[in-house]
């Protein structure tokens, strides 16, 4: 019994699930804020979002917010970033916040994102000051 158990949890833990799973899709995220790249990051951007870099807040074109994570990356270059908490329960929607680390300052950031018709897309991005 135990074995037939453990069959099972094996068969549905590897089991494809009929789409990406969405850890994966956040990946090229976290590695774009890693290396402080704002045209890799925009890639995941909807044609709208909204961007909070520390108290700055607006509504934004793809390309505006790409020019103003730019500048972002560039007075605060990265040393690092970590998920520190992910929801994924909700299939459209998801949320994660890490914590990203600069010379300068540590920043909260929180992320939300969308997904529909296998388009995975930020449409919410803050960099909110320790």
């Amino acid at each position: 019994m135990l074995i037939q158990n453990l069959l099972l949890f094996l068969f549905l833990w590897i089991s494809p699930t009929g789409g990406e799973r969405p850890m994966a899709q956040i990946d090229p995220v976290i590695s774009a804020i890693q290396g402080g790249s704002s045209s890799e990051l925009a890639r995941y951007f909807n044609p709208s979002i909204s961007l909070n870099i520390n108290g700055q807040q607006g509504d934004y074109s793809k390309n505006q917010a790409e020019i103003v994570l730019r500048d972002f990356f560039k007075k605060n270059p990265p040393q690092g970033f970590a998920l520190v908490f992910k929801n994924e329960n909700n299939t459209s929607v998801s949320t994660y916040i890490g914590e990203y680390a600069s010379a300068q300052s540590l920043y909260k950031v929180f992320i939300k994102v969308s997904q529909a018709d296998n388009q995975f897309r930020i449409y919410s991005l803050d960099f909110v000051k320790s």
